[in-house]
């Protein structure tokens, strides 16, 4: 299996990840984003150390259940080889309508099929008032229209 644009990146192919990722992630599937990276793939977010799709697929499921109408933007930040560094924020409340924006910084590694092996992810969460949203598109994939990080100020 293979998972397109495979490396070496360029800008170009680098910046297509980069949006699929996004994507992906948009859909909330934690089962079909799972298939994203290798079936060993080690993961540190935040504090949390994972290894392999069952476990990428079980802290997602977690993830989503907390982080409720989850809305993110990635940006592509350095590419090198098979590697790929990303900013990215995202919105979310929790079950009591606090809404926060969470900010951070991804370093990926790739195998040779374009499967993620490496992600390593620093994450900072903020608190904002609902009315300092600035993701506001139907949940799911972000229209192609909508401003990125840079052209939002974040």
């Amino acid at each position: 299996m293979t998972r397109p644009p495979i490396p070496p990146f360029d800008k170009a192919s680098a910046i297509i990840k980069v949006r699929a990722a996004e994507d992906g992630w948009n859909g909330r599937e934690p089962a079909k984003i799972a298939l994203a990276y290798t079936p060993d793939s080690q993961w540190r977010n935040r504090s949390e150390f994972l290894n392999g799709r069952a476990e990428i697929e079980a802290f997602l499921t977690r993830k989503w259940q907390k982080e409720l109408d989850y809305r993110l933007i990635k940006e592509l930040w350095a590419f090198a080889g098979n590697r790929i560094a990303v900013r990215f924020a995202y919105e979310w409340h929790d079950e009591d309508n606090n809404w926060f924006r969470s900010y951070g910084n991804e370093n990926w590694e790739f195998d040779e099929t374009g499967l993620m092996r490496l992600r390593i992810a620093s994450i900072n969460d903020l608190a904002i008032a609902e009315n300092d949203r600035k993701y506001h598109w139907p949940l799911g994939r972000r229209p192609d229209d909508h401003p990125g990080l840079s052209q939002l100020g974040l």
